[in-house]
């Protein structure tokens, strides 16, 4: 559904306060054109380069795996070497994986490899197509927050030329997935907070926007355990929001509103999520034998593992034993002394993610010859993939956030919790973990609530101004800053698409020196 608003004279709005066909048009083709640019972006030279990049080399071979076998199977050593040049025999082992990860972002994955071939484009393929859905729904969501066409459209551009989401759009890894169900999932709980708003008149038992939103947050828990975090967050804001409308915190009216928001958000969330565990759940019996009679330091997970479960249920309960018990040994792996005692490069402190201070390098090629760029003699070319996010956005948006507090706070406008509990719930779980290599661009989910926040900051500005002259001022401000946003996507270009450039134009975009080579 569509919020009413109001318009310009002859902005599409009838005289009875319906959102005439004109306006509706034009709420869908203004985002839909910036997702199509960034769609665009995304698939161009997709394929190059034709590497297993960074952590590719799990997740794009897992979901070929999928695609093979319905499951994970361990790759030989030379796997990847042998899928670069396209010889795709004699791959994996026979043996399951012991995968840290659901399989709902692989699935995905696996669709392109499916379509398009297990090649660099098609392994990457899905990402993009993600990437820029997540661009049409966030403009969809601030459209929504906003009642504005052109604010809507500032949002699918600022995420659009964020370089973090489009390398994390153009690479076989997990969180743009992720990044994209949660961003579904807060705008179906948004859109259920109009919903409901229109019809106060009762309780409502079955919300289709809590149901949908239960669904994408099962999706993106499906993907990686950290969408555990934002759902219960929003899961709580969106009671609170119907209280809110409600005007009481009478416990029978907090019972009425947060049963059904339980059932439709978590328990849809869980159902959806085991549903991402199929493929291992119909294979259990083989993780069982190489995995649940005791590895490394787990111990065996029981006498079912010996000898199976009777009956006609048995077998589906012995899966569902293993599977718990394999939740239990995969936390372990992210929380024990193993990952605690592993450093890497690139890993950085949560503390300087939301101002870039340790960008991932996920392919480079130093000291190339210079000839092959044009450079100065003794001097060289470079190719780099850097995971690094549009300055303008991350730290416009970090501003804005600590904007969006203050006004929370100040006016207590639910609209404003959106990018607040967004970009903490997205941020603040990872300082547990600081003990083990943890990254910058583990934060790509967060960027979508800094771009919310810049928005409503906007948005607000808007809507204070009253002269010809303010007004004037707030869309030149406006304007230029995201010309700044698409220029400073258009200077990192390069060095986000392994782009061959000189040592010097290189290191001209190493602004915070060591911490970003």
């Amino acid at each position: 559904p569509i919020p009413l608003r109001s318009h310009r004279p002859g902005g599409g709005v009838s005289r009875i306060g319906r959102v005439t066909p004109r306006a509706w048009r034009w709420d869908w083709i203004g985002p839909g054109l910036v997702a199509l640019v960034a769609l665009v972006l995304r698939l161009w030279r997709l394929g190059y380069p034709n590497l297993l990049v960074f952590d590719e080399t799990y997740y794009a071979k897992d979901a070929y795996s999928l695609t093979q076998h319905g499951y994970a199977q361990d790759f030989v050593k030379a796997a990847n070497k042998r899928i670069e040049a396209g010889h795709l025999d004699h791959l994996m082992t026979g043996q399951p994986s012991q995968i840290v990860h659901p399989d709902g972002g692989k699935w995905l994955i696996a669709i392109g490899e499916h379509l398009f071939g297990m090649n660099s484009f098609g392994w990457r393929v899905s990402a993009a197509v993600v990437g820029a859905l997540t661009v049409l729904v966030l403009a969809r969501l601030v459209l929504r927050l906003t009642h504005s066409v052109w604010i809507a459209c500032l949002a699918g551009v600022l995420l659009c030329f964020d370089g973090l989401h489009f390398v994390m759009s153009r690479v076989a890894l997990l969180d743009v997935f992720l990044a994209f169900w949660v961003v579904c999932a807060v705008a179906c709980l948004v859109a259920d907070r109009d919903w409901i708003r229109a019809r106060l008149d009762r309780y409502r038992m079955l919300r289709p926007w809590q149901l949908a939103a239960g669904a994408c947050f099962g999706m993106a828990m499906g993907t990686k355990w950290s969408g555990l975090w934002l759902l219960a967050v929003f899961g709580l804001a969106s009671v609170l929001w119907e209280l809110s409308a409600r005007r009481t915190l009478r416990p029978a009216a907090l019972l009425k509103v947060a049963g059904p928001a339980f059932l439709s958000i978590v328990g849809v969330g869980l159902v959806v999520y085991l549903l991402t565990w199929t493929g291992w759940l119909l294979h259990a019996d083989l993780y069982a034998q190489r995995f649940g009679r005791g590895y490394g330091d787990d111990k065996a997970w029981g006498q079912y593992v010996v000898s199976p479960t009777g009956g006609p249920f048995g077998g589906i309960l012995d899966a569902f034993r293993s599977l718990w018990h394999y939740h239990v040994m995969t936390y372990r792996f992210h929380t024990g002394a193993f990952l605690e005692s592993q450093t890497h490069p690139y890993q950085s402190s949560p503390w300087g993610w939301l101002v870039l201070e340790r960008p991932v390098a996920f392919d480079a090629h130093n000291d190339l010859p210079a000839a092959l760029c044009g450079a100065p003699a003794g001097s060289s070319c470079m190719r780099e993939i850097t995971a690094l996010g549009n300055p303008a956005v991350w730290w416009g948006g970090t501003l804005a956030a600590l904007v969006a507090v203050g006004a929370w706070i100040r006016t207590r406008d639910g609209r404003w919790a959106v990018p607040v509990l967004g970009a903490l719930a997205a941020w603040l779980p990872w300082f547990q973990y600081e003990g083990r290599p943890i990254f910058q661009f583990y934060a790509v989910v967060a960027v979508p609530f800094l771009v919310v926040a810049t928005c409503l900051v906007v948005d607000a500005l808007r809507r204070r101004a009253r002269t010809p002259r303010s007004r004037y001022a707030v869309g030149l401000l406006t304007g230029v800053y995201a010309v700044l946003a698409v220029s400073l996507f258009w200077y990192f270009y390069p060095i986000l698409t392994d782009r061959l450039i000189s040592y010097d134009d290189w290191y001209a975009r190493m602004w915070f020196g060591k911490h970003w080579i």
